[in-house]
């Protein structure tokens, strides 16, 4: 096929504009994350809201697993209503609006700020990765290799945010630090507009895709493509496929999550928030895991190549992700049996560095991969609802992560680490199993 615009890195110029809105909109969902329940959980006296551990844990699996599960509605809104392009550009707007909200004191506007935010993120979120995979035509081989830079400016955006406005929070206001992550996004906006010119040739393939697909099913043979409930035989098991990717990515998201959840107490109160005699903010250590997607993610691009045809199935992938992050939980009972040994000496923060490192193999054997197989596997006409679908996950593993985090001031944390970590070995010995009948279901999708 022959590949005539390669003006970003040997990839679509429009690939730019969406990796910079993508980052920004990134700076301000995990900048604010960072410090969200610590926000929360913080006394009055010292500008926070005093809640129980439990009830902010709540709070926080909430908001976080609705902004994930509006998706679903995100994309049912840009498939019918508004079109990926509009939905991208609303739903950025309305997350600005929701950050800036947030930096009023009162009670009801922290909710309501929190409120904004996941109604925009929910038109954000699945259109614009709908658009990165609409810049490349039917059989283009730079698709994944495209996911997997998108993929580095989502990153970029989730280490600079909790390092800029974490700061601020924690150091000097927790108000300015929520609006500092409203003017990231408003810096997303402005150049996703000024590209706007780019982004065409996605913007027409979307508009074409309703007509091509319905001529695709009109013509397709009976005997191996009969029509059930409006779809194809191999698009329901492709759909099946989808349906086991998102079972297990719950899982895994609701283990990886705690990152911004227990783990974040972890970091604040029993870790200590100093490395190579540097003082730094606990919502400091929220940018790790972006670190090591930033380093390993060139390295995994190298290995899959390498490995040619030796390259483990998507399923397989899958697997090994769960594992990984089963693995650093484990690491993680011993940390947690030390930082509440009675001693009253914080732990080092090289358990934590230690486990998001582990846990970004993980996420890097499962998330980029599942953005591109998503769109692979989905019918055309409904691909903006099955990347809400695939965000659901996400959703799912948000409200499991603010769940685990309700435990945190109950159990011990050894017990807490331990109970993750066997959910996760379990789930990825299941999925080890799965690998060859799942591999039958994606019908020959690579």
């Amino acid at each position: 096929m022959r590949q005539t615009d390669t003006e970003f890195f040997g990839h679509p110029r429009g690939l730019s504009t969406l990796f910079f809105t993508e980052m920004w909109e990134r700076f301000s969902y995990y900048g604010m994350r960072a410090f969200l329940i610590l926000y929360m959980t913080a006394p009055a006296s010292s500008g926070g809201l005093g809640f129980a551990d439990a009830s902010a844990a709540s709070i926080y699996g909430t908001y976080t697993g609705s902004v994930w599960g509006a998706s679903i509605l995100g994309g049912l809104v840009a498939d019918r209503v508004l079109g990926q392009y509009r939905s991208v550009l609303i739903g950025g707007l309305i997350i600005a609006l929701g950050h800036f909200t947030l930096a009023f004191h009162s009670l009801s506007f922290f909710y309501a700020g929190l409120a904004l935010i996941v109604v925009g993120t929910g038109l954000l979120k699945p259109n614009v990765s709908t658009l990165v995979g609409s810049l490349y035509a039917s059989g283009d081989t730079r698709r994944d290799a495209g996911f997997s830079l998108f993929y580095m400016g989502i990153n970029l955006g989730a280490f600079i945010g909790p390092l800029i406005a974490g700061y601020l929070a924690q150091r000097v206001d927790w108000h300015i630090g929520f609006a500092s992550a409203g003017v990231g996004m408003v810096f997303g906006l402005v150049q996703y507009v000024l590209g706007k010119q780019r982004l065409q040739p996605a913007l027409t393939r979307l508009a074409e895709a309703p007509h091509a697909a319905a001529t695709t099913t009109a013509t397709a043979d009976a005997s191996t493509s009969a029509a059930t409930g409006g779809f194809t035989a191999t698009e329901w098991k492709r759909l099946g496929a989808i349906v086991i990717f998102f079972l297990i990515a719950s899982l895994f998201w609701g283990a990886y999550e705690q990152a911004g959840s227990t783990l974040n107490l972890f970091a604040d109160r029993y870790t200590r928030l100093e490395l190579f005699g540097l003082p730094f903010p606990s919502s400091w250590l929220q940018s790790v895991q972006a670190v090591f997607v930033i380093l390993f993610a060139p390295i995994f691009a190298w290995v899959w190549k390498r490995l040619g045809s030796h390259e483990p199935s998507v399923p397989a992938k899958f697997a090994i992700g769960v594992l990984a992050m089963g693995l650093g939980f484990l690491l993680l009972v011993p940390a947690g049996h030390f930082a509440q040994s009675g001693d009253g000496i914080r732990v080092s923060p090289w358990w934590l560095i230690t486990v998001y490192a582990i846990s970004e193999i993980g996420e890097l054997c499962v998330s980029p991969v599942g953005l591109s197989v998503v769109t692979k596997l989905s019918p055309v006409r409904i691909v903006g609802v099955m990347m809400g679908v695939w965000f659901l996950s996400n959703a799912l593993g948000n409200k499991l992560a603010g769940w685990a985090a309700s435990f945190f001031s109950t159990v011990p944390l050894r017990d807490l680490f331990m109970d993750v970590a066997v959910v996760l070995v379990v789930a990825a010995a299941v999925m080890f199993a799965l690998v060859r009948p799942v591999k039958r279901l994606m019908g020959g999708v690579q």
